[in-house]
């Protein structure tokens, strides 16, 4: 699929999931403190990007992600993950270029290693 078509249906996508997002924002800071976007550094065909998600557990304030935070879900991201929709803010991605709609994996810096 082209850059082009890529950046066209991320666009028309976001449209109609922004309201659905917004929302999903919303619950997500009400649910728990901190951020509402998790980062992962990736590695794709431009080179280095950071992959967003929603935010699906408890936020350690030092930014360090201990193993056991990833297994202790907030309400709303045992939902997010259970749909799917985490993902979601990953069109952010695509439509900067940093990710196709069709291999939307961004691959981790210690994959290249």
């Amino acid at each position: 699929m082209s850059r082009v078509a890529d950046a066209v249906i991320a666009g028309v996508l976001l449209a109609f999931t922004l309201p659905l997002m917004i929302l999903l924002a919303v619950a997500i800071r009400f649910d728990s403190p901190g951020p509402v976007f998790e980062r992962e550094l990736c590695v794709g065909r431009g080179g280095r990007f950071q992959m967003l998600q929603f935010r699906t557990s408890v936020h350690s304030p030092e930014g360090l992600r201990p193993t056991w935070a990833r297994r202790r879900l907030t309400r709303v991201g045992a939902f997010l993950q259970y749909t799917r929709i985490d993902s979601l803010p990953q069109l952010l991605n695509v439509l900067a270029g940093d990710m196709t709609l069709i291999d939307a994996d961004g691959r981790s810096p210690s994959f290249l290693e």
